[in-house]
């Protein structure tokens, strides 16, 4: 009750304002290029402060932290509602950001907690329906406001959801216990946070450029990469890092978190393709593609019911029969053409929506599952990060695919819808890497299941 609210805010705000752009752009008098900040500054300011969580929670509470967060995203929101120009809004974004960005590790790590082990898989199953859903639903939701409401709406709508979950934090929360945090690891934290925004800006701007190698996408890509490269050499020699990197010791959280990132670049890279095909080979509008992308959400939404009781039956082979069915619907939006039939496109998309539910969740859940309560916290943030970062990787390639296929197609219907299914075999690729990994992670969690048997009969 009080982290989904929270969940819907962080995913919703990074999905709801894109469709209203080309208004904002009106209506402040600036260009589409300065307007992409109002987007990318939210995201950014996300990545900067999600490693910090872990260190913020256990100096001052979780529910301390949690609640300073959401109160910081509904001040926030309201801001960004009455901002004048464009450069105000984009300064209060950064501050959704920042609540954003400190709500999801810290309200996961609350969730974790309280579920123990034999209860995070249906906790996890709970709040991957915010996280699969709201970029289906976000869209139209944006639209709808933006036709009836007007631009502001697009924000003031957080603000009850906001006001709500703070109560309910407030209220539900248990009081926090004190837990030496130790000294801010202040080097790690530059490098870090420094590094993953440099990778997240590097890879949108590798989007907007139509390729990797643009100097627009490098020159913040290289320094990045090679800042957290220096985080992973510092955490590993310093006593008290900011995040605990010697985690990926453990082989079982090792493999669940490649899967995650791998997940994270098929799934959510793959869920901007749709919304581009409806919109420019079909020439449906915001609130029409929405509608047409919900099919994907019911699949997803009934995966997510199921997921976790699976889970616990089955374990770490719910991500592989999920990533297998996300394969197999994959391959029919391959042969996508200019007038596929709309109803056999909202089936697949039905399918696909099932596999993206039972593949997303089952790797994160592996991963808390692995280790001890006290290392949780220092997972989550990881997780996270992990997850956004494969997400922007996997957008960013799967648009400059879609770019250079676009550029050989010309202006024809067919040769746009070609575009798109070649593009889609990158995603089927994509996803086959992710799936390969899950099974590995099966393989080591059931050996990691047996070893505890076979002492117990030696």
């Amino acid at each position: 009750m009080v982290v989904l609210p929270g969940a819907v805010l962080a995913f919703l705000d990074a999905t709801v304002v894109n469709v209203a752009l080309r208004r904002l752009s009106l209506d402040f008098g600036v260009s589409l290029g300065t307007l992409q900040w109002v987007v990318t500054s939210y995201l950014l300011a996300l990545a900067a402060v999600t490693p910090v969580s872990a260190w913020l929670a256990r100096r001052f509470g979780h529910r301390r932290i949690y609640a300073a967060a959401l109160g910081v995203f509904t001040l926030a929101s309201v801001l960004c509602g009455l901002a004048p120009n464009v450069e105000a809004l984009i300064v209060f974004r950064v501050a959704q950001g920042i609540g954003g960005g400190l709500m999801m590790p810290v309200g996961q790590t609350i969730l974790v907690t309280a579920a123990g082990r034999q209860g995070v898989a249906r906790v996890m199953s709970a709040i991957g329906v915010p996280m699969f859903l709201t970029p289906v639903v976000g869209p139209t939701i944006g639209g709808l406001l933006l036709d009836h409401a007007g631009w502001r709406w697009i924000f003031w709508i957080n603000v009850p959801i906001g006001l709500a979950a703070l109560c309910l934090a407030l209220r539900l929360l248990g009081r926090d216990r004190t837990v030496h945090a130790g000294a801010l690891d202040v080097p790690g934290l530059l490098m870090v946070s420094t590094g993953v925004v440099g990778i997240t800006y590097g890879l949108a701007r590798a989007g907007d450029e139509g390729t990797l190698l643009a100097s627009g996408a490098l020159l913040p890509l290289v320094p990045g990469l090679a800042l957290t490269a220096g985080f992973a050499w510092w955490a590993l020699r310093v006593p008290h890092p900011l995040l605990d990197l010697r985690l990926y010791r453990n082989m079982v959280f090792s493999a669940a978190a490649f899967v995650t990132f791998a997940m994270g670049a098929a799934i959510f890279g793959g869920m901007i393709l749709m919304p581009l095909y409806y919109q420019l080979v079909r020439h449906e509008d915001a609130v029409g593609t929405g509608m047409l992308l919900a099919p994907q959400g019911v699949g997803a939404a009934i995966a997510m019911w199921l997921s976790g009781r699976l889970f616990e039956r089955m374990g770490s082979l719910t991500a592989v029969v999920g990533g297998s069915v996300c394969m197999a619907a994959t391959v029919p939006f391959m042969l996508v053409s200019a007038d596929s039939s709309y109803g056999a496109l909202s089936l697949a998309m039905v399918v696909r929506g099932f596999g993206i539910g039972m593949a997303g969740m089952p790797a994160m859940t592996a991963a808390f599952r692995a280790l001890t309560p006290a290392q949780v916290e220092d997972a989550t943030p990881q997780l996270n990060m992990l997850q956004r970062v494969g997400g922007s990787l996997g957008a960013a390639l799967f648009v400059v695919v879609l770019q250079q296929r676009l550029d050989d197609a010309g202006g024809s219907p067919s040769g746009q819808a070609d575009a798109f299914g070649a593009t889609f075999g990158w995603v089927l690729a994509a996803t086959a890497i992710a799936t390969l990994p899950a099974v590995l992670m099966t393989a080591l969690e059931r050996r990691a299941g047996e070893a505890p048997a076979r002492a117990v009969r030696t």
